[in-house]
């Protein structure tokens, strides 16, 4: 049974495809899966593996929109392997692979995001407006731990800012030594703490890079070993954080770890209303109709941008919420979650 080469050439195929447009060419691959599924039928018919990666073929095509009638790609050849420890061996740091080849379907995927005042969108899609002052845990689980420090918007004001992020990537056997990543208001690095771009000199080291997308402002990480990618930006006087993590690295974490606002949201105690209330340093009107031209649907990104400028009275919010709006988009596994209203 050759379920497992199947696996890894849809696998390869699809790796570089992201974000809704993805359409016609992961239609082609699905379609070069299925017809790789269906030339090993006759070996696999007692494989799990292979009965699970048919069943998932047919749900993604659903989920996709794809005919079964279309283009299919040739096989891409296969490297040989460097090694005589097979498949798990070679892709141990590339967390989408090893999982598709274990489970024989792609791993599921959540998001979370903290911008602005802060507002914490979840990974369970709720939102929450925070009050939150001092150090707080984004994550805390095996693999990351991410911590907002937060401090007043403006003299006086209840509403609070992230003004410093820190990202500590945990040692993993094979793939990365510990790398921590710090950024703070008008110091937003292309580096780790150590002054390295990647997960250092282990086998793995690759699978953990940093990427400037705009310098100062916008950085991305991603961690192939994990399946996790990171963009934090900086707009006006705020930092945002932004991850699209796989199902089970979110989850790998202890009843000890409790805190942790991807996770829960919020403590009640140091939730807040988005209604401007009393006089803000921006009539609402107005900030209303500068948030419109960023964030044309009137969703919990937009109430935030309004919520902001209001309060702020700093236009550059509007940034923050359309950039956060943007990872969302980029990150969201589930276009329909993309808009929260509330």
């Amino acid at each position: 049974c050759k379920i497992l080469r199947c696996n890894s050439e849809y696998v390869a195929a699809t790796l570089h495809l992201r974000g809704p447009n993805r359409g016609s060419a992961f239609c082609t691959a699905l379609r070069s899966y299925s017809l790789c599924t269906r030339r090993t039928a006759r070996t696999c018919r007692g494989d799990l593996a292979f009965h699970s990666a048919v069943h998932g073929i047919e749900d993604l095509m659903i989920q996709n929109n794809c005919s079964k009638e279309g283009p299919t790609a040739p096989p891409r050849p296969r490297p040989p392997a460097p090694n005589p420890h097979g498949f798990e061996a070679l892709d141990i740091c590339d967390y989408e692979r090893s999982f598709l080849y274990k489970h024989g379907r792609p791993p599921g995927f959540q998001h979370c995001a903290a911008f602005g005042d802060p507002h914490i969108r979840t990974f369970h899609n709720d939102f929450h407006t925070c009050r939150v002052e001092g150090s707080w845990p984004l994550l805390d689980n095996d693999y990351l731990f991410v911590q907002a420090t937060s401090s007043p918007v403006a003299k006086g004001s209840n509403a609070t800012v992230t003004s410093k992020l820190t990202i500590i990537f945990k040692n993993m056997k094979e793939c990365i030594d510990q790398k921590v990543y710090q950024a703070e208001l008008d110091n937003v690095p292309a580096a780790f703490q150590d002054g390295s771009v990647n997960g250092g000199m282990r086998p793995g080291g690759s699978s953990l890079v940093i990427r400037e997308r705009s310098p100062g402002r916008h950085v991305e990480i991603r961690a192939s070993y994990i399946g996790t990618t990171i963009a934090v930006r900086q707009a006006g006087r705020q930092l945002s954080f932004s991850i699209r993590a796989a199902e089970e690295v979110a989850r790998a974490f202890s009843e000890e770890q409790d805190l942790q606002l991807c996770v829960g949201g919020c403590p009640h105690s140091q939730r807040m209303s988005r209604s401007p209330r009393g006089r803000g340093r921006v009539p609402a009107d107005t900030a209303r109709a500068l948030c419109r031209e960023m964030l044309p649907v009137e969703d919990v990104y937009f109430q935030s941008c309004v919520f902001d400028v209001v309060t702020s009275g700093d236009t550059n919010f509007t940034m923050a919420a359309h950039g956060a709006l943007e990872d969302a988009r980029l990150f969201l596994p589930d276009a329909e979650k993309l808009h929260i209203f509330q």
